[in-house]
């Protein structure tokens, strides 16, 4: 069932955060979603700018309707990642995303707001939920780049006067996480008195975490071993997702991880079957570890077994 993550997040805050997992094609699909079904836990689709160049929307809108089919209790949202306004506007014509993210971090506050708030009225015209970012984190993901140095933490004040001013749903927040694989050096981690006082300035508002992915070590050491040379690679500590959800986050994003496994059974499959050459053996592989890859992620997340509490919500008019 395809629900708004304003459904899920009405359920979620202050219990629990709902993962949200970018996917590019029918394997991953299907992963996440066993992995979803196994943890018995909701979750959000989440489709990039990159992901609708590559695979095309219809081919993604066709893939996720088959695995809803297939696994019919699966309670989600499917939602527009990082969209630039004229992506979003397309997204929300669609007819198929239940969530759309406006990403004008980049831009001044003054024009940030505007365009949110241009998106915000479009989306929920149809009764379609909107999550919009203020603050910039740093690091590369597809299409996103931004060095360190002009990375910024979220302003708490400026986060109240802009979710006041846009309406938005839900907003993303920088509170040290980066995009790709190489998020933190040494000892460094989360920023959890920006975050708490974020949901000071905003109680109740769902927040959402970018570029959360933990970079697995021993991801990184099996990747290596088969070839690769992923050097100083590190991510979000996963216990810290705990410590994140009584501070008002509903919405953890996960990518970077889902590519690690996807490149650790790949490398590891092929080295080990040097005459391999049909590709579906290694994709039934990797299915099977997305899964469990993904299990294990909502059991951090606290969002695993809590898919009986979501349906009862909504069953009882949460909608």
């Amino acid at each position: 069932m395809i629900v708004t993550t304003d459904e899920l997040f009405k359920v979620a805050y202050g219990q629990f955060a709902v993962g949200a997992y970018n996917i590019n094609n029918m394997e991953q699909a299907l992963g996440l979603f066993e992995g979803c079904m196994r943890s018995q836990a909701p979750f959000i689709i989440q489709i990039s700018r990159g992901a609708r160049s590559y695979a095309n929307p219809t081919m993604l809108e066709a893939i996720i309707r088959a695995a809803g089919d297939i696994y019919p209790e699966a309670i989600f949202a499917v939602h527009l990642d990082h969209g630039d306004e004229a992506t979003a506007h397309e997204a929300i014509d669609s007819g198929f995303y239940s969530s759309v993210m406006i990403d004008a971090s980049h831009e001044p506050f003054e024009q940030n707001v505007a365009i949110t708030r241009r998106v915000v009225e479009h989306a929920h015209a149809k009764g379609i939920s909107v999550e919009a970012e203020l603050g910039m984190l740093g690091g590369v993901e597809e299409h996103i780049a931004v060095d360190e140095k002009h990375a910024r933490l979220t302003d708490p004040i400026e986060a109240r006067q802009f979710v006041e001013q846009t309406g938005c749903d839900s907003l993303a927040v920088a509170i040290g996480t980066s995009h790709g694989a190489y998020k933190f050096s040494g000892s460094q981690g989360l920023h959890f008195d920006r975050l708490a006082e974020i949901q000071r300035q905003l109680p109740g508002v769902p927040l959402v975490m970018h570029g959360s992915s933990s970079v697995p070590q021993e991801e990184v050491e099996r990747i290596n071993a088969a070839g690769g040379a992923l050097k100083g690679a590190k991510g979000v500590d996963e216990d810290e997702f705990a410590r994140a959800v009584p501070l008002g986050v509903t919405k953890v994003n996960i990518d970077t991880d889902g590519r690690l496994v996807w490149t650790r059974v790949h490398r590891e499959y092929f080295r080990d079957e040097p005459e391999g050459f049909d590709f579906r053996k290694p994709g039934k592989i990797f299915v099977d570890a997305y899964a469990e890859f993904i299990a294990h992620k909502n059991e951090k997340l606290l969002s695993a077994g809590t898919l009986g509490l979501l349906r009862q919500a909504l069953a009882s008019g949460v909608r």
